[in-house]
Parts: C-alpha cells; sequence; structure tokens
C-alpha cells in the first residue's frame, strides 16, 4: 500500500514533535523513555533550594527536585525524581539539603540506611534534614569577631570620649604649645647637625692629621714595648725580685740577733758599751777644752809635766 503525500507529512510532524517533547523533557533532566521513582520530604525551610536542583547519594547524581510546593501546614514539600530505580534506597533514609560549594548552589543528598531493608516506593516520604553549609559556618565563625569588633568600637567611642573631656581648651592649647616647642627643638637640632657637618668638612684634613698622628703614637709606643722586651726588661725585673729577697733575707735576721747588725741591735751589753764609751770620749773632749794644758805642755823653761787628775764631778755644759 501506497502512503500518500498527506500521510507521510503527518507522519513526519508527529515523529518531530515527539522528538522535541523528548528532547525538552531529556533538557530538564527527566527521560520519558525511562520509569522513574518520584520520592517526597518535608522541610522546614529549603535554605535555598531551587527546582532542578541534583540529587545525590554518595556524590553521584541519581535524579532531580521536581517541585517545591508549599503546604497548608506551612512545610515546603520537595518532590524527588529518582532515576536510579535499581538502587535500594529505604524508607527510613535521609534527605539532607547541603551546599557543595560557594558557587553550587544548595542540593539534597541522600543518605541511605542499609540497615533498613523496606525500600521505599514511589510516592513515599524519606526523613528530612538540613547540614550547615560553608557560607552560614562561616558566618557563625565570624558572629564572635564581629561582636568583639563592636565592643572593641563602643569602647574606642568611649575613650574618644573621656578624652575629649579631659583634654579641655586649655589643655589642648598647651598641647598644642608643646608639639610647636618640639618641632622647633628638632629644628635647632636639625640647624647643629649642619654646623658640626661643615666643621667636620672644614677640619677634615686636621682631622686626618690627628689620626695620623695617634696612628704614629701607638706605632711608636709599639717600638718602645718592643725596645724594653729586646733589653731583657722582665730579667731586669726578676734580678730586682732577686735582690728585694736579699734584702728581706738579711732584715729578717737582724731582726733575729744574727751577724754583726743584729748582735748591735739586739745585745743590750753592747749596746751599754757603746753608751759609756760614748759618754767617757765627751767628757774626756769637755776636759780637754777645760784644761788643755794638762795634755798640751809646751814649756821653755823646762817645767815638769802635770799628771793628770781626773775631775771631781761632770764638767758644765
Amino acid at each position: 500500500m501506497k502512503l500518500t503525500r498527506e500521510i507521510k507529512t503527518a507522519i513526519l510532524v508527529i515523529a518531530s514533535l515527539l522528538l522535541f517533547i523528548w528532547g525538552y523533557s531529556f533538557l530538564k533532566g527527566s527521560n520519558i523513555l525511562n520509569n522513574h521513582k518520584k520520592l517526597y520530604v518535608e522541610y522546614e525551610n529549603v535554605e535555598g533550594l531551587v527546582t532542578s536542583a541534583p540529587v545525590t547519594i554518595s556524590g553521584k547524581i541519581v535524579g532531580k527536585v521536581n517541585s517545591i510546593n508549599l503546604n497548608d501546614n506551612g512545610k515546603l514539600l520537595v518532590e524527588m525524581q529518582i532515576n536510579e530505580e535499581g538502587f535500594p534506597i529505604s524508607k527510613s533514609s535521609v534527605a539532607q539539603i547541603y551546599e557543595p560549594g560557594f558557587l553550587g548552589g544548595k542540593q539534597i543528598a541522600i543518605i541511605p540506611n542499609y540497615a533498613d531493608k523496606q525500600v521505599a516506593v514511589s510516592g513515599d516520604k524519606l526523613i528530612s534534614d538540613i547540614k550547615q553549609g560553608l557560607t552560614a559556618n562561616l558566618g557563625n565563625k565570624l558572629e564572635p569577631t564581629q561582636q568583639k569588633i563592636n565592643s572593641l568600637v563602643t569602647d574606642a567611642d568611649k575613650l574618644m570620649i573621656n578624652l575629649n573631656d579631659v583634654l579641655d581648651q586649655k589643655t589642648k592649647s598647651d598641647l598644642k604649645t608643646s608639639i610647636e616647642q618640639l618641632s622647633k627643638t628638632l629644628a635647632e637640632f636639625n640647624k647643629a647637625g649642619k654646623q658640626i657637618n661643615g666643621i667636620l668638612d672644614t677640619n677634615d684634613k686636621k682631622i686626618e692629621a690627628v689620626l695620623t698622628n695617634a696612628d704614629k703614637a701607638v706605632a711608636s709606643f709599639s717600638k718602645v714595648a718592643s725596645d724594653l722586651e729586646k733589653a731583657k726588661f722582665s730579667e731586669t725585673v726578676n734580678n730586682l725580685e732577686s735582690t728585694l729577697s736579699n734584702v728581706n733575707k738579711m732584715m729578717a735576721e737582724i731582726q733575729s740577733g744574727k751577724g754583726t747588725m743584729g748582735l748591735i741591735m739586739k745585745d743590750p751589753a753592747l749596746y751599754n758599751n757603746l753608751t759609756k764609751t760614748s759618754k767617757e770620749l765627751e767628757l774626756l773632749l769637755q776636759d780637754l777644752r777645760l784644761h788643755p794644758t794638762r795634755y798640751v805642755n809646751v814649756s821653755f823653761f823646762g817645767k815638769k809635766e802635770k799628771p793628770y787628775k781626773a775631775p771631781a764631778e761632770e764638767p758644765k755644759k
């Protein structure tokens, strides 16, 4: 049987419509040629979850969010289309809303309960859960820091208010005057520094000459030290120490009464004899002064020498 042109055209149009419907559904994430399992879950807050958001199990996409509807009790009913019908999802599995990243948006992760052998069928409800995302965690961690910053700003405001109360007009004027004086002092220091630099520049040659003379003096001192070392200065010091040791030994012997000097200093009889001899010599010299004729007799007529007669008492001085 031959097909007319009209029948061929109708078949082509119907096929195009079916292909368009299938392609549109496929782009939306559903395949009309496959059977799907529809599961539901209720949330108090979907945390920004949108339609067509992926549904994953252990990170693998197994479906998508078909719709989000608001129930009469104020809760949000989420319909999930599960493409992996062969995967055993138990009725006590948890459908957890989570945030995979800053830019990924919200998704639903199904956490299966493998201990429960009762597999969920199309139309069953799963247990809802919400995992706090990175943004929420960051906000929670930043909240104490924000409170501290707010407290710090408040304390700073109080400090500025108290500072304004302390710094009255007179104090501000005095502080301004002190700052001006400090600026003048620094300017004077700067001026003095320039003058010192000028003096150093002017007397550069003289300073260099002084340093040269100092180097020569140090060299001369080194030469003198070398000459002293060559002159056996240490040997002279050793000899001097030996001499002093001998002197100390001699003084020790004198103190102990040894030798002539020791006997003179320590023997009282010798001292008394010397004293007595000195006294008799003094009397003799005194008598010689008073009566010289007793000792020197010059006679031209032959007189006899008078005998010596000791004085009855010591002559008066």
